[in-house]
Parts: structure tokens; sequence; C-alpha cells
């Protein structure tokens, strides 16, 4: 139990420091990028590459299959059957790349071609951005299973390191850009995919450093692959609803508002994704023992895991979202010199649900982990795709463009709900459905009291850093004690101490022998 902290602590500063120069990175080249391309070539690029997003179903269904069933054998300790689950994985998505390059050439192109609303300037170009797009896709795709390893594992320093190196690449190419003048959104496109290539050779070359002694062989072991198509199977419809529910909204915002509401788009997903990787650099580090835990029968430890991690994990998120959804506007015109119109409501109602999301995380895992996902797949699926018709509906009304934003609120408070009843039905004995509930009780009292001071300055002082750095220094301070004494038990609270006392008496240490 000991050396399982130690590791989960130590994975996760690891994907804390890549998390954070990588954060700085992204938002630093997100905001050149904006400029070099200009919004509409950056709205065009978003919805192009968006029509491959929609053909990742298969992927993203054998991806979690191959995470879980990895991690599942690690538990259990039987390397051989982990390296025949590992080539099992590797021809499964050797097929779905085959698959997905066929529909992307065929159904994805007409899609292209005849429903995305895009400047007929720049059609020569878009058809360049959507194939390197596709063979962008296709080797993300190869890469999944040395990706899934390398997690299992928990060998998070080498996943940080390439993460870093993936963020590096890419501002290096924003910058060649500015100095480029040939076509810009097909250079951009291109040297995406040039990343891509380097990217997924140096995720094989690690994961072949683990797993000494690895040859692959193409071979159909009926009672490995089967059962790992029979949950990606029942996964399916659950993946397909989330690329629905995203690219849906995408795409019924093209249809309605044209490629400049896209490029709002971009920047609110943006935004939502950096913030979301600083809980989920810890619920990464978190996921693989909940599956190892459950596989060795170690329940306890599993409830016990999932329980603190929720509360972390919304501590972690709501430290960062409430001074984001408070001071966007004034954050979103440091970080751009053009802020495209509705990216800041956009930005803010993104932020609202994804709370839901992150804190119902490691029930997720836990219904993973049981292999039983069929009931949890249909009831998730459905909550996801109930947002377009919802959202299509409104905009034939003449309703804002905000209107998807709010339904999904709606329904990421439905799916919390849900996500709890289906994991009480499929483990029973874990007692969860009471902790579940008093979680999202206890959050909501932590949301009001570690905000309510915040929100009164927002009101009170004039836009502007002062008040910037007030809301973040009152964030950073109310809601971690807020958290502690209202989420955590005494015996929590008191580890939880130890643990600060031990890392200060540590560093205090260091300052007097360099002293």
């Amino acid at each position: 139990m000991h050396d399982d902290n130690k590791r989960i602590v130590r994975n996760t500063l690891f994907l804390y420091s890549r998390m954070i120069f990588s954060l700085v990175i992204s938002f630093y080249n997100s905001r050149l990028i904006l400029e070099t391309l200009g919004v509409e070539n950056y709205g065009t690029y978003n919805i192009v590459a968006g029509v491959i997003v929609m053909f990742g179903f298969l992927n993203a269904s054998m991806s979690g299959a191959t995470s879980r069933f990895l991690t599942f054998e690690l538990g259990k300790g039987t390397k051989k059957s982990l390296f025949k689950t590992f080539n099992a994985a590797l021809s499964i998505h050797f097929i779905i790349a085959g698959i997905i390059l066929l529909l992307a050439e065929t159904i994805g192109l007409w899609w292209l071609n005849n429903k995305i609303v895009i400047n007929q300037d720049k059609l020569f170009a878009v058809q360049w951005v959507y194939q390197f797009s596709v063979f962008s896709a296709i080797i993300s795709i190869i890469q999944v299973p040395f990706y899934a390893m390398i997690l299992a594992h928990e060998k998070m320093n080498i996943y940080a390191f390439l993460d870093i190196i993936n963020s590096l690449l890419k501002l290096g190419v924003t910058m060649l850009l500015i100095f480029v003048n040939f076509d810009k959104l097909i250079l951009y496109s291109f040297l995406n995919l040039f990343i891509a290539v380097i990217v997924t050779i140096s995720f094989i070359i690690c994961c072949l450093r683990i797993l000494k002694n690895y040859k692959y062989k193409l071979e159909w072991d009926k009672t490995i692959i089967y059962p790992m198509l029979n949950f990606s199977a029942w996964d399916l419809y659950g993946n397909v609803s989330v690329i629905a529910n995203t690219q849906g909204i995408n795409m019924l915002l093209n249809s309605f508002f044209g490629v400049f509401l896209n490029a709002a788009y971009g920047v609110a997903n943006q935004v939502q994704g950096a913030i979301t990787s600083f809980s989920s650099s810890f619920l990464s580090a978190v996921q693989p023992q909940i599956v190892k835990y459950f596989a060795s029968g170690e329940l306890n430890r599993m409830r016990n895991l999932m329980n603190n991690a929720t509360k972390l994990a919304f501590i972690l998120i709501f430290l960062l979202e409430l001074p984001f959804i408070l001071e966007c506007n004034f954050i979103l015109h440091i970080w751009l010199k053009e802020v495209p119109n509705y990216a800041l409501i956009f930005t803010q109602l993104n932020l609202v649900s994804n709370i839901f999301y992150v804190v119902s995380a490691p029930m997720l895992f836990a219904i993973h982990a049981t292999g039983k996902i069929k009931c949890f797949s249909y009831i998730s699926g459905t909550i996801y795709l109930m947002v377009l018709p919802f959202s299509y509906v409104f905009f034939k009304l003449g309703y804002s463009p905000i209107i998807p934003y709010i339904i999904n609120i709606i329904m990421t408070i439905i799916y919390y709900f849900s996500i709890t009843i289906v994991l009480q039905y499929l483990l029973p004995q874990l007692s969860y459905k009471f902790i579940s509930l008093k979680n999202l009780f206890l959050c909501l009292i932590v949301i009001f009291i570690g905000s309510i001071i915040q929100i009164y300055l927002h009101y009170l002082l004039t836009e502007g850093w002062i008040r910037l750095l007030l809301v973040c220094f009152l964030s950073m301070l109310l809601i971690p004690i807020s958290g502690y004494f209202i989420l955590f038990d005494k015996s929590m609270r008191v580890k939880i101490f130890n643990l600060i006392m031990n890392k200060l008496n540590f560093i205090l240490k260091i300052l007097k022998t360099n002293l």
C-alpha cells in the first residue's frame, strides 16, 4: 500500500511537470497559431480536422479496451499473456487503421465536399489539410497500444518527456509558419503529420525497451481477442456518442453560423483541455492502480483510492476553473490579440460542465476495470447524443449558439447520477452509491464557501491585473483549505498534514545544509 501510494505521488509529479511545461507552451502556441493563420483559417482547420475525428470511434473504443486489458494482465502478473494481449491489440489497431482510412477516403471526402461550409477560395488548401489529417489519424491509431503499454507499466516519466517534446515541436512548427510565404494552412497540416510520425516512433522505441525480448507475432488468439472485441463493441456506442457530441456540435455551429464560430469552439476546447490536464495528470496516475486493485481483488483499497481521488481531482480542477470562469474575458484578451466572437461564453460554459466529468472519472475507471460496460455504454452514450437533437431544434427556432453548452451542462449532471447507479449495480460490495452522493454534496459546499469572496470581488473591482491576481490568490488559499476540512475525514486530514510537514522538513533540511 505504501509503495503504491509512493508510485502514484511520483507519477503525479512527473505528469504535473509535463503538464505545466506543456500548458505554457500550448497557450503561447495557440496565440501564435491564431495570429499566424487568422480566425478564418483557424476555424477552417478545426472543422476539417473534425471530420477525421468523427471516424475515430473505432479507435476510441479499442484504445479503452487495450488500456484496460494490458493493465489487468499486469495486475495479475502473467507476462506471457501480457505479450499475447499486446500482440492482439496491435493487430486489431492495424485493422482499425485500414478501416478508418477507407471511411475517410469515401464517406469523409463526400462530407467534406458537400456538407462543410467553407470559403470557396480555400478548397485547394482544404483538400490537402484533409489528407494530411487522415494520415495523422492513422499514425495516432498505430501508436495507441504502445502508449497504453507505457501507461500500464506506470512509466509516467517517459510519457511526460515525450509529451514535452511534442509540445516543443508544435511550437517550432508555429514559429516556422511566421517566416514562410507558402500556404500556411497546408504547411501547418503537413508539419503536424511530421510531428505525429516522430512522436509515434519515439513511443514505439520506448515501449520496446520496456518489453525486453518482445517480438511481434501475427496471431489470432480467440481467448484474448474475443474478450477485447466484446469489451470494445459495447464501448463502441459510448465512444461514438462522445465523438458525435463534440464534433456534432462543431458541425452544427458550422452549418448555422460558419467557420468563425468554429474558431470560438476551438478556443473553448483548447482552454478546457489545458485546465483539465491538471486533474487528468493526477487521474492518469490513479487509473492503473484502480484496475490493478480490482484484478487482485483488493476492493477496499480500490474504494478508498476512488473516494480520495475524486476529492483531490475536484480540488485540482475547481482551483483552476474558478479564476478562469470569473476572469475569462480579461485572460482571453491577454492570451489572444483577436478573441473570436462567443469564445468567452463558450469557454465559461465548457468549464462548468467539465467539473462533473472530472469528479466522475474514478467511477468510470472502476466500471472499466470490471469489463462489464454494456449497460453503462448505452446510458452514457444516449446522454451524450441527446445534446445534438435538442441543439438542432433550438438552432432551427433561432436560438443563440450557446444553447448546446447549456444543454451539455444539464446532461453532465444526469451523467454523474447515472454512472453512480451503474457502479452500484455492477459492484454492490463497494457500497459506493452513498459515497458518490455524499461527495457531490460536499463538493457543492466547497464551491459555495470557496468562491463567495472571489465572486464578490469580481463585481466590486474593475477588471484588470489586480482583480485577477486577487481572485487567483484567494482561490489558491480558500479552495484547498475548505476542501481539506469539508471533503476529508479526520484520518485523511492527518495523513495530508503529515505529508505536507514531511515535505516542508525535507526542504528546510536542504536549505540548512546549503546555507
